[in-house]
């Protein structure tokens, strides 16, 4: 049976902390727009920040369509699995706001991830929980968690902040969504 919280209490904390990947909905305020579900990895790209706050580092990609729908409604759900020991389903429905690079608060937010931070770093993406819940989780399957990925972090890191500024620039749905939503807000600042 599905619960709902007030918070992120230490146990959902524990939780949301030892899952290797979690997902991301958002959708446009249109009708006829286009639904969104990303999956997000990276060991250390998620912190929770406080009881109804979470942030997840966003890194470049040929995508913004998160960015893009935050910034026109912020309307967003993140949504944890165990894929191993017992059963249970986490979601953080709430309001996202990507912050990026050239925002007075970027640098602060960065610094909670500690070694996180990495190449391709195009924002940092906070939410503020509206409803926290749970549920069974009886139908997921478990899966063994084998490693990291690293090709994006690899692929990143041999850009220089320059190039990975007009490898943002150059991609069309980074400027704008699928659905012609404003994305990334260009030129992207270098990191300073």
């Amino acid at each position: 049976m599905g619960k709902t919280y007030e918070r992120i209490d230490d146990r959902l904390r524990e939780f949301i902390e030892a899952q290797p990947v979690f997902f991301v909905g958002s959708a446009p305020l249109a009708d006829d727009g286009h639904v969104n579900v990303s999956p997000k990895g990276r060991a250390g790209t998620l912190v929770v920040l406080d009881e109804r706050t979470v942030a997840y580092l966003d890194f470049g990609g040929s995508h913004a369509e998160t960015i893009a729908h935050l910034r026109e409604n912020g309307r967003i759900t993140l949504m944890w699995c165990a894929f191993e020991g017992p059963p249970k389903i986490v979601r953080v429905h709430g309001t996202g706001e990507p912050v990026f690079r050239d925002d007075p608060r970027f640098a602060d937010l960065v610094a909670r991830f500690g070694d996180a931070d990495a190449a391709g770093l195009r924002a940092v993406v906070v939410v503020r929980a509206n409803l926290i819940s749970d549920t069974c989780g009886f139908a997921v399957p478990f899966m063994d968690y084998r490693e990291e990925r690293t090709l994006h972090e690899e692929y990143m890191a041999r850009k220089t902040d320059e190039e990975f500024v007009e490898y943002v620039g150059s991609k069309p749905y980074n400027i704008a969504s699928i659905d012609g939503l404003p994305a990334v807000p260009l030129p992207l600042p270098l990191r300073g």
